[in-house]
């Protein structure tokens, strides 16, 4: 073996460099020597720029999917509010809808107690204010339950008014409430004078599609009724008070093959929708018809000495 094949130097593995502390000393003074030189001269805006510049396309298709998702989130979150929004837009408007109901009522109802009220004042007879309860299932007449009845002084055959005229007759009474039965329930008669002609009549109830209707009955084809005709009560008959509004003439007809006049009136008072009305203190009250005592068998009479 020669010895020029061994070598005097260690192997690169190891070899030392500069020592570590020499290192961070250099570099340590870079890092300042870079820092003042950047904040005096800007010498790293360019790089910056160009940089900035070179990972932009990246940094675009990184936030594309974080963009996506956030769009999706918000549309979503959109489509929600929106939908609460027109929930709470459509009970808004149901309640001010219901508000506005009410308040029409309330105008309506406030407006017929005036009335109400006025035709009182104007009344000489003695009365009593009276709410309607219901209206009787009977469909083969037209009759009203109110709340007043004996023990509020309702006497049987009081006329019974609302804001615009005659509405009915008490025709059962008992302790708490009263049966009121209207004019136009075809039987029920009511004495009626024409306000223009003077001439009297009786009108009762008419079947009609409005259920409003009455028909003056045995006038005369040749008796001057036209239509506008305005019928009150006559006060003939010692019930109503006279001059109380019942109807308005509504059609004339003469029928050849008849000797009466066949005449509709339309009743002025609102038959199909009071609430509010007045109990008048009847003329000559309704005498109450005594019980009637049942007939003997004629065997039974028969067998008596």
């Amino acid at each position: 073996m020669s010895l020029n094949t061994l070598e005097h130097s260690p192997p690169p593995f190891f070899r030392q460099g500069p020592s570590a502390l020499s290192k961070l000393l250099f570099f340590s003074a870079l890092a300042v020597f870079l820092m003042v030189a950047d904040t005096r001269l800007q010498l790293s805006g360019p790089v910056r720029s160009a940089v900035a510049t070179a990972i932009y396309p990246v940094q675009w298709l990184v936030m594309q999917p974080v963009r996506l998702a956030r769009e999706v989130s918000r549309y979503f979150v959109s489509v929600d509010a929106a939908t609460q929004a027109q929930a709470d837009a459509a009970r808004r408007l149901a309640e001010l809808s219901l508000q506005a109901g009410q308040v029409q009522l309330l105008t309506l109802e406030n407006e017929r107690l005036r009335r109400l009220l006025d035709l009182r004042a104007r009344t000489t007879v003695a009365s009593r204010a009276a709410q309607v309860l219901y209206q009787t299932s009977d469909p083969y007449s037209k009759r009203l339950v109110i709340d007043k009845g004996q023990l509020q002084g309702v006497t049987a055959g009081s006329p019974v008014l609302d804001e615009s005229g005659l509405l009915g007759q008490i025709t059962r009474v008992y302790p708490l409430v009263s049966e009121l039965t209207l004019v136009v329930d075809r039987g029920q008669l009511t004495p009626v004078l024409n306000v223009r002609t003077g001439a009297r009549g009786v009108a009762a109830g008419e079947p009609s599609a409005d259920g409003a209707s009455l028909a003056l009955r045995y006038v005369p084809a040749n008796a001057d009724v036209i239509e506008g005709d305005l019928l009150v009560t006559s006060g003939i008959d010692g019930v109503y008070p006279p001059g109380i509004p019942v109807a308005r003439v509504r059609s004339v007809q003469h029928q050849s093959n008849s000797a009466f006049a066949g005449i509709v009136a339309q009743a002025l008072a609102q038959v199909n929708s009071a609430r509010h009305v007045l109990v008048l203190e009847p003329l000559n009250p309704v005498p109450v018809a005594p019980p009637v005592e049942p007939a003997e068998p004629r065997e039974t009479r028969r067998r008596k000495p």
